[in-house]
């Protein structure tokens, strides 16, 4: 099936958020599944609300995803008298007609209808006057006055619609500008598109877009709507379930394939598998395993995801990818020097500005050590100093200052004097790192090096 075509659709009127990447997705996949062609398509017609910035934001964010597209990226509004060509096709062979009602006319006639306890739309008053072009004029489809539209939804099954209660929808508005369904329907057709996976609120739209695939002879696609996210309230879901912008979600340090993994998941399975690299995605994706029903979305699940790609990451990469977050931190710093670190805290972090802070400790001088004020004064007392002290002689008198050096002048002190290591290694990680968690003590020593952490001693002794 490489002759399969899908493509993404958003308007340039915000930010992507997850519904619309998740639809991104789910396109993508099927084509590269497939073997087939993505097509990315810029519905911009809304001039007043499209705005620059938003493109750029929705291209910057599905690079940073990799859904990477086919061909030309295509912007509706360049594309005005391709729409106009078609419209005047409709009016040529009769599917189509010139109306002169106004807006407030047409609101009245809905009103009328409802009142009478039929569906509201437009009465069709100028459907048989032969008007042509004027002032004030729309164009407006000529829909059956019976029948019903059916037709087999990829994840919703057979759905039909009663012909009656579609409108004679505008085509072009009086201004001269093609409506959403005329736009999308050309574009569709024109650019070879088989597979439409969109939510399902734009399943009202589908039987329009099916009257006017019909009346313009083109070949229908498949189509398919998959249920929206809700909210983990079962309510749809916005902000204050936790739900954020693609470009938020990069900001705050998620990485692109856990995002995908997860945006997947919200509304198909392979069995029970829930952490897929992408090409298994692309291997094993398909409209079959689509859900029907709403799937929840769980800030939680998404930060526990993270945590594993973030695990799964090399060292060097994990380095790279977390340099710009080390450096918003104040801190400037090699990445060969962050491949050390990592290691040690990508355990303790979900994602990369939680790692970035938890490494924060690590890459300041001694001078600037934060010391917990609970901390100091459990593990830093008088004895405590004099273990510090101690445990910094046996440092001093080191010939390698490495991991299994640290480790061991840290137990000859111990067994030397008799104690215990609980007795000791408190008091000389607060003096190192300033607080009781973190790392193996002997890992972090190593990594700070012999004078960063002498410094750190001798600071800790003085308090």
């Amino acid at each position: 099936m490489s002759n399969v075509v899908t493509r993404f659709a958003p308007s340039p009127t915000g930010h992507l958020h997850i519904g619309g990447a998740r639809t991104a997705i789910f396109n993508w996949l099927l084509a590269r599944h497939f073997g087939g062609r993505f097509v990315l398509r810029i519905e911009d017609t809304d001039t007043e609300r499209s705005k620059q910035e938003y493109t750029d934001s929705i291209l910057a964010s599905m690079k940073w995803l990799g859904l990477d597209w086919d061909g030309d990226l295509i912007y509706q509004s360049e594309r005005f008298d391709i729409y106009n060509s078609y419209i005047d096709r409709l009016l040529e062979s009769g599917h189509a007609y010139w109306c002169e009602c106004p807006p407030d006319e047409v609101e009245k006639m809905r009103e009328e209808a409802r009142a009478k306890g039929l569906k509201p739309r437009y009465n069709g008053r100028c459907r048989s006057r032969d008007l042509g072009p004027g002032d004030g004029r729309v164009v407006r489809l000529k829909a059956p006055a019976e029948g019903r539209i059916v037709f087999d939804d990829l994840v919703k099954g057979t759905v039909a619609f009663d012909v009656a209660e579609l409108d004679d929808m505008v085509l072009r508005r009086s201004d001269g500008a093609p409506t959403y369904n005329l736009a999308v329907v050309v574009d569709d057709a024109t650019m070879g598109v088989t597979h439409v996976l969109r939510g399902d609120d734009h399943l009202s739209n589908t039987p329009k877009q099916i009257l006017l695939y019909q009346a313009l002879g083109f070949d229908l696609p498949r189509f398919g709507h998959v249920p929206m996210i809700l909210g983990p309230d079962r309510k749809k879901l916005s902000k204050r379930h936790g739900a954020k912008a693609v470009i938020e979600y990069e900001q705050y340090g998620l990485l692109p394939q856990a995002l995908v993994n997860y945006l997947v998941r919200l509304g198909w399975s392979h069995g029970d598998q829930e952490i897929f690299a992408l090409e298994e995605l692309v291997e094993k994706f398909g409209t079959e395993n689509l859900n029907s029903s709403a799937a929840g979305f769980d800030p939680d699940k998404l930060e526990w995801l993270n945590g594993h790609y973030l695990r799964e990451t090399s060292p060097e990469e994990l380095a790279r990818l977390v340099l710009p977050f080390v450096a918003a931190e104040g801190f400037d710093v090699d990445a060969s020097r962050l491949a050390q670190l990592v290691p040690l805290f990508r355990e303790r972090a979900n994602n990369l500005v939680e790692l970035a802070r938890v490494m924060r400790f690590m890459l300041v001088p001694a001078a600037e050590v934060e010391y917990d004020a609970a901390a100091v004064a459990k593990a830093l007392t008088e004895e405590g100093r004099r273990h510090v002290a101690g445990v910094r002689e046996a440092l001093v008198a080191l010939g390698t200052f490495d991991r299994e050096g640290c480790e061991k002048a840290i137990h000859d002190y111990v067994e030397g004097n008799g104690l215990k290591f609980k007795q000791v290694a408190p008091a000389v990680r607060v003096a190192v790192v300033g607080a009781m968690g973190g790392p193996g003590l002997p890992d972090m020593m190593a990594l700070l090096g012999r004078d960063d952490v002498l410094a750190r001693l001798d600071r800790a002794v003085a308090l």
